[in-house]
């Protein structure tokens, strides 16, 4: 999608198209060890994919900074149901997932200088990786993924998606910074997907009852209930 027009970031943020097979995520998490400003957003829009990443400067430790994950993905929630027609559906899995019509369809990841949970990291940065046509499987012999356009998203451009996602991505940060976790936290906990459900997580097998105040997960099985912090999808870059 080289002859796209460029999309239009708000301010704070500065976009960097990437070219090629370039990883948008690699990249921001190579930028950000050098010192890169925060609000750097590279991207690289493919004919069938777009990818994306997001790079943050927290000013708080890194378990409470990981709200940071939520609200990028509430934020692709509000862009995608903004410009999708109204029939589909988009919920946000606790380690990033995104499903569209129940099935998956894309992730977030993140990453930071320090996993400690207690330290304050210099940078994060969350990727964003969505198909936006079918992969190259036989169709019907992977029902629990889907891309955009198997969901009647075709009509979606690309570069308004990602301009969206990353405006309604500050909003939600802006909020998380005046107003505290609350709002940002119900808004994640209706979107989410498979709370009260059987799940696993890392070898853990359990329900899925919800999360704590900094988006922990809440794992019961047969004898208690373990708390998985956020912090532990957290990929580790240093130098």
């Amino acid at each position: 999608m080289t002859d796209a027009p460029a999309p239009t970031f708000p301010p704070l943020m500065e976009g960097q198209a990437l070219d090629g097979g370039l990883d948008p995520f690699e990249k921001a998490c190579a930028q950000a060890l050098l010192g890169c400003d925060a609000g750097l957003v590279n991207y690289n829009l493919q004919a069938d994919r777009l990818r994306a990443a997001i790079v943050f400067a927290p000013e708080v430790a890194l378990e409470p900074a990981m709200a940071m994950l939520p609200a990028c993905g509430v934020g692709f929630q509000n862009a995608l149901g903004a410009l999708a027609p109204p029939e589909v559906a988009v919920h946000l899995g606790w380690d990033g997932r995104i499903f569209v019509n129940g099935a998956r369809c894309g992730r977030l990841r993140v990453a930071g200088d320090d996993v400690a949970p207690d330290a304050v990291p210099a940078w994060l940065v969350v990727g964003l990786d969505l198909p936006l046509l079918p992969g190259g499987d036989v169709p019907g012999s992977a029902p629990e993924r889907t891309s955009l356009y198997d969901e009647g998203c075709a009509g979606v451009d690309p570069v308004h998606l990602l301009e969206s996602w990353a405006r309604h991505t500050l909003v939600w940060l802006n909020r998380w910074e005046d107003e505290g976790q609350a709002p940002l936290h119900a808004e994640w906990l209706g979107l989410a997907h498979g709370v009260g459900e059987e799940i696993e997580v890392d070898g853990q097998a359990g329900t899925f009852l919800g999360v704590d105040e900094h988006f922990g997960m809440l794992l019961r099985d047969s004898e208690k209930t373990r708390l998985i912090p956020l912090s532990s999808l957290v990929k580790g870059k240093s130098a």
